[in-house]
C-alpha cells in the first residue's frame, strides 16, 4: 500500500518507517498461534480493563437466540468506557437484558458482560453487510448529548 487517497495525514498515521500499522490487535498462545481479537480503534477501556469487541460479540453470537450483535464503548464518567450491546433476535425469540447477562457470565470474564444491552429490529450495515459500529456509537453520542 502506498497510502490513502488524498488523504496524506491518514497516511503518515498509517504508514511508518515502511511498516504498514493496520490496527489490528493478535495474541500468541502457548503454542505460538496468533488470533486476530480485535481493532485498536474498537478496543474499549472500562476501569482501566481492555475489553475486544469482537470477542464479546462472539460469545453473544453462540446464544440461540441471537441473530445479530454488535457492542462498542461508550463515555462512562467513572469507568471512562462501558460496554454496550445492540442486538436483534431471531425471530420468533424472547429474551430480556438480564437474560442474556447471566447467559454471558462463565463464557466471558464479568468485566467484559455488557454493562446497557438493547434490542433493535436492525442494525445499520454497509451495502456488502457488515454492521457499521462507529454509526451505533455516532447515534449513542447524539442521544446522549
Amino acid at each position: 500500500m502506498k497510502g490513502y487517497w488524498k488523504k496524506p495525514e491518514e497516511t503518515n498515521l498509517t504508514i511508518k518507517g515502511g511498516w504498514l500499522y493496520t490496527g489490528d490487535i493478535a495474541v500468541r498462545d502457548e503454542d505460538n498461534y496468533y488470533f486476530i481479537v480485535g481493532r485498536k480503534k474498537d478496543m474499549v477501556i472500562a476501569g482501566g480493563l481492555n475489553i475486544y469487541p469482537a470477542e464479546v460479540e462472539e460469545v453473544i453470537y453462540q446464544h440461540p437466540d441471537i441473530a445479530e450483535a454488535c457492542t462498542f464503548g461508550v463515555p462512562d464518567p467513572y469507568l471512562g468506557e462501558k460496554l454496550y450491546a445492540v442486538v436483534i433476535l431471531k425471530e420468533g425469540a424472547k429474551l430480556t437484558d438480564k437474560e442474556l447477562s447471566s447467559w454471558c457470565e462463565g463464557k466471558i470474564a464479568r468485566y467484559k458482560i455488557p454493562r446497557v444491552i438493547e434490542f433493535r429490529d436492525s442494525l445499520p450495515k454497509t451495502i456488502v453487510g457488515k454492521i457499521l459500529r462507529r454509526t451505533l456509537v455516532e447515534e449513542f453520542t447524539q442521544k446522549s448529548k
